[in-house]
């Protein structure tokens, strides 16, 4: 059972494996802070498209990163400048593009700065890509999910028909798969395990089950 004071929890894994509504839930369990560091980068890449600036514009990307505020509000939801963008960070056109912008080694550097200090002062969940290897490589609890891209793909579409998103079950599984290989190839912080990462393969687990498995092994945050 773990008793400390402050911890970090880090979880890894592609899209679509249950990462943040795992992450919430356990976050509530524990009374713990969930640091939803996927919305960060939604928020930069939502930032950049209403502003036009393209991945490959260096002096624009820099730029955006000095002039955008990103915070979350009480309800743990994402506020860019002053103005709440949940809804519009989990849209078709923010998916399709969020990879690339997530791959700029200043996005990713700038951002993991800012999850750091948020994390430096209170005990956090965090979900993503390189939490356990890069963020936090001394996190107390490093997890890794995996689970069946079809699997992914139908889980993002009912969350998407939820949210009133339009997006058919098959732009989702082509989505998935390119952020994928985007992810697992960019040069910097790439979509991998780490050494000492639990893996957890939610193919055929319920939110319940995984989060279960999570908790057991993590114990009560005293």
């Amino acid at each position: 059972m773990n008793t400390k004071k402050h911890i970090i929890i880090a979880i890894d894994g592609p899209s679509g494996t249950g990462k943040s509504t795992t992450a919430k839930i356990v976050a509530k369990d524990l009374g713990i802070t969930y640091l939803d560091t996927g919305a960060m980068y939604r928020a930069i890449t939502f930032a950049a498209l209403e502003k036009g600036v393209a991945p490959t514009d260096k002096a624009g990307i820099d730029q955006l990163l000095q002039s955008t505020k990103i915070r979350f509000d009480d309800s743990n939801q994402i506020v860019i400048n002053g103005i709440n963008r949940e809804k519009e960070i989990r849209g078709k056109q923010v998916s399709e593009a969020v990879s690339p912008y997530s791959a700029i080694p200043e996005v990713r550097s700038v951002l993991t700065q800012w999850q750091r200090e948020i994390a430096g002062e209170r005990s956090c969940i965090l979900d993503g890509r390189d939490i356990g290897t890069v963020v936090f490589p001394n996190a107390d609890f490093k997890f890794f999910l995996v689970t069946d891209l079809k699997v992914r793909a139908e889980r993002r579409y009912q969350e998407c028909l939820q949210k009133g998103i339009a997006m058919t079950l098959e732009e989702i599984e082509k989505n998935l798969a390119e952020r994928d290989r985007i992810d697992s190839s960019r040069a910097t912080a790439p979509l991998k395990k780490a050494d000492d990462a639990i893996e957890i393969d939610t193919t055929q687990l319920s939110i319940e089950q995984q989060v279960k498995k999570i908790e057991d092994r993590v114990g009560v945050v005293a």
